[in-house]
């Protein structure tokens, strides 16, 4: 279909552009931005008074299926991901089975073409059922459509199984991500300190960050490895990743919206929409990944979006599910931080859309240099939105089958910045609101 986004600001933070134009979609790719002439669309969309950014990019993102399905289904998240104006995520390979078969990646990305509303990369199991143990055909699961592999919450314990899969994958240049938390430090509920100590929780301290980021530098010296580091949650975390990248190590790393703008004072009175992985921690850790985010050493913010029963959460603090949905949340709370932070609307675009591109790196295949941009030639995956229409975050809003967030109006009171008024996915359009 010709698709014609009229008079809207656009924005594409990887070119600098910034200009009030037209945008126009055929076959599912931008054929002309700016001025558009001689077109004749079949549907017209106007954003006069919006912003037309690329579409949302979000580095971790739980699905559910296959395994949990009461907690969210493909179709649902998908959903939620275009409500979000997200259009290509990636998710960790803890479902069940667990991601470690050519033929379960297979099947999960034909799912997921069929309802066309969510680009998905897979990260493939690093170590067989996620046992830590022995590796996977990395090369089968690459072919398959994996972007990466991962251990998502699991630990490798053994030290020489994880230093053997990083020596593996830098072999073939293959991406590793880990969440870094040793696997004895981190058995808590909530951060160490005093909100933990006073509310009688076991804490994981910082230090379970640190250890692990030590572990997993030495390990990539002596391999080359290229690892990408997921939801760091410490100030002492972004010092050391801060001084790899000096260094010249091949490392990226995210945060998650949740450590950007929660910290452990939030937990309250055993608010078990509090209970996250990673744990919410101190106000300066907080400070710390909002500069780092800013300043780049931090490369991408994330949604961490993972749908959790309501029978989960409705339990004590210490005995409830981590996780909360986020996918729909994402780009609000990026523009809510960067105008805390005094930054651009373009930055705030660039870590949800051009910086995870770049994180992903060859893994998008087919998409090319256009993902994550608006160029003439790409792939038309676009986000319209309305930066000044403010929304109360409640569960009759959310399309995710999670309905528990750390930002719902009733924990918070506070209305959260910009609506998503239309998502395309490669000219097709998946939500509109």
């Amino acid at each position: 279909m010709k698709i014609l986004i009229k008079g809207g600001r656009l924005i594409d933070p990887a070119s600098g552009r910034d200009e009030t134009g037209d945008l126009a979609i055929a076959s599912g790719r931008i054929v002309q931005l700016g001025a558009v002439k001689d077109f004749d669309a079949e549907r017209l969309i106007d954003a006069t008074g919006l912003i037309v950014a690329p579409g949302l990019v979000d580095l971790s993102a739980r699905l559910r299926e296959p395994g949990h399905e009461h907690e969210g289904m493909l179709e649902t998240e998908l959903a939620a991901a275009a409500a979000g104006g997200v259009t290509s995520l990636v998710c960790p390979p803890d479902t069940d089975p667990v991601l470690d078969e050519p033929g379960l990646v297979e099947m999960l990305k034909f799912r997921a073409r069929k309802l066309s509303r969510c680009r998905l990369f897979p990260l493939g199991a690093l170590t067989k059922n996620l046992g830590g143990e022995a590796l996977t055909e990395m090369a089968e699961l690459t072919e398959a459509g994996c972007v990466g592999f991962a251990q998502a919450e699991e630990p490798i314990r053994d030290t020489l199984v994880l230093a053997r899969a990083l020596q593996y994958a830098a072999t073939y240049d293959y991406s590793v991500w880990l969440r870094p938390q040793d696997a004895w430090l981190g058995k808590g509920v909530a951060a160490s300190g005093a909100v933990a100590t006073r509310l009688g929780l076991s804490g994981v301290p910082v230090m379970a960050e640190t250890v692990a980021l030590h572990t997993i530098f030495e390990l990539m010296r002596a391999t080359g490895a290229r690892v990408h580091l997921c939801r760091i949650s410490s100030a002492a975390g972004v010092e050391l990743i801060r001084a790899a990248k000096r260094e010249g190590l091949r490392v990226t790393a995210d945060v998650s919206i949740n450590s950007l703008h929660l910290s452990d004072v939030d937990v309250g009175y055993f608010n078990s929409a509090m209970r996250l992985t990673p744990p919410l921690r101190q106000q300066r850790d907080r400070d710390a990944l909002r500069a780092a985010l800013a300043d780049g050493t931090l490369d991408a913010l994330v949604s961490d979006h993972m749908p959790v029963a309501p029978d989960e959460k409705n339990v004590p603090f210490a005995e409830a599910t981590p996780g909360a949905t986020g996918l729909e949340l994402l780009l609000s709370l990026a523009l809510r931080w960067a105008r805390d932070e005094k930054l651009p609307l373009a930055r705030a675009l660039a870590v949800v859309t051009s910086e995870p591109v770049r994180v992903l790196g060859a893994a998008v295949g087919s998409l090319g240099h256009s993902a994550g941009r608006l160029v003439e030639g790409g792939v038309a995956d676009v986000c319209v939105f309305d930066g000044e229409a403010g929304w109360a975050v409640t569960s009759d809003k959310l399309q995710s089958q999670g309905k528990h967030t750390p930002f719902a109006f009733e924990i918070t009171g506070f209305e959260l910045p910009a609506r998503v008024r239309h998502t395309l996915v490669a000219g097709t359009v998946a939500y509109s609101s």
